[in-house]
């Protein structure tokens, strides 16, 4: 059973999470690689700790300094995994490098639960090229092609009309609407995928 949730700011939605899925005990591989060139620091603090509140243990994985090895049990040991947010074109460069990305796809086949915002929800598509007007491909110097994880078969549009990136995200529903499908998200919903299933959740409350 293939199961996924993307979100564009896992902590507006976080919550929602545990209305399709048990989370509380649950240990996630928390993979916050994408934001190592971008000042995304706070986000990622407050990522984790949405984790932890909903009663989840977090393991940090830094793939570029892990082994082989180290990345496989970590990825095999955990229930769920979690890739943060950042620039998607380092992202996919290092999952690539150090083979974090074969063993991500392995596990989620096997049923895992795959997170991803942001970044981490592009990454999951079949190609990332549409997502340059969002990130900056010059921070992947090493990256060939943009064939993303292929976890999805449709393109996912995070922070939509956000005040950060309305031009960035319009741009990528007007460039590529008319051939590809696209999963258009703000940043008060999150897409819930289980097999063939999909379905945006969204959160109604306006404080959080």
């Amino acid at each position: 059973m293939k199961k996924l949730f993307l979100a564009s700011m896992f902590q507006n939605v976080s919550h929602l999470l545990k209305s399709v899925e048990e989370v509380k005990g649950k240990t996630v591989t928390f993979i916050p690689i994408a934001s190592k060139v971008e000042k995304l620091g706070f986000f990622v603090k407050i990522g984790k700790w949405a984790l932890r509140f909903n009663g989840m243990k977090v393991e940090e994985l830094d793939i570029r300094t892990a082994s082989h090895e180290q990345i496989k049990a970590t990825l095999a040991k955990n229930d769920m995994i979690y890739i943060a947010g950042g620039n998607t074109f380092y992202l996919l460069q290092e999952l690539r490098r150090s083979g974090a990305d074969q063993l991500i796809i392995k596990e989620v086949e096997r049923g895992k639960l795959y997170i991803g915002e942001s970044a981490g929800a592009i990454v999951a598509c079949p190609d990332i090229g549409y997502s340059t007007v969002m990130d900056d491909p010059t921070k992947a110097p090493e990256l060939t092609d943009y064939k993303g994880l292929g976890l999805v078969d449709f393109y996912v549009v995070p922070h939509y009309q956000s005040r950060e990136f309305k031009e960035a995200s319009e741009t990528m529903v007007r460039e590529n609407e008319k051939d590809k499908e696209l999963a258009i998200i703000n940043d008060r919903q999150a897409l819930w995928i289980k097999n063939d299933d999909v379905e945006i959740l969204e959160n109604s409350n306006k404080k959080s």
